[in-house]
């Protein structure tokens, strides 16, 4: 790895949204998900900066161009009675990569959890995503082989939410 480059991180703001916008765009296709991606401008502004806004995003600059960004919400482990952070997203452009944004980004919101009280910073990573699996663990964070991910959406999730739902 190169030596880092002069990067700023700041808190999102709602002229940012283009650019988030961007971001997310190329960690859809990096992750090969953009058939998935359905946010918009109106969806972000309100999502992350209404007032009562439950999640939160930061950007990384280098030279003034946006080059990264984290998303990331807080959660809550009733074991250890504490809220924690949840990072929903973290993605530094591919041209970018190597140059320690990625560990400045996930650094920069480990503060944040640990400012905050946080009992735990958590994520997750596509199974085949072997270069972020091998940088996390550099970072000491240690995989949680035996959970699996559950998700309900769409259609189903409607029916779950039905009056009617089978118990």
């Amino acid at each position: 790895m190169s030596a880092p480059e002069p990067l700023s991180i700041r808190a999102a703001a709602r002229a940012d949204v283009p650019v988030l916008l961007d971001l997310i765009r190329g960690l859809a296709e990096y992750e090969r998900l953009l058939h998935l991606v359905v946010a918009d401008a109106a969806t972000l502004e309100r999502e992350l900066f209404a007032p009562d806004a439950k999640a939160e995003a930061v950007v990384a600059f280098a030279r003034g161009e946006p080059v990264g960004f984290a998303v990331f919400f807080h959660n809550f482990s009733t074991f250890l009675g504490r809220r924690g952070l949840y990072l929903e997203d973290l993605f530094v452009r591919p041209a970018h990569r190597g140059r320690g944004y990625g560990r400045a980004l996930l650094r920069h919101v480990a503060r944040i959890a640990h400012a905050r009280g946080c009992g735990r910073f958590e994520w997750m990573a596509l199974d085949w995503n072997a270069p972020a699996i091998g940088f996390y663990k550099s970072l000491g964070a240690v995989e949680m082989a035996e959970w699996r991910l559950f998700r309900v959406t769409g259609a189903a999730l409607a029916r779950l939410a039905a009056d009617d739902a089978p118990e």
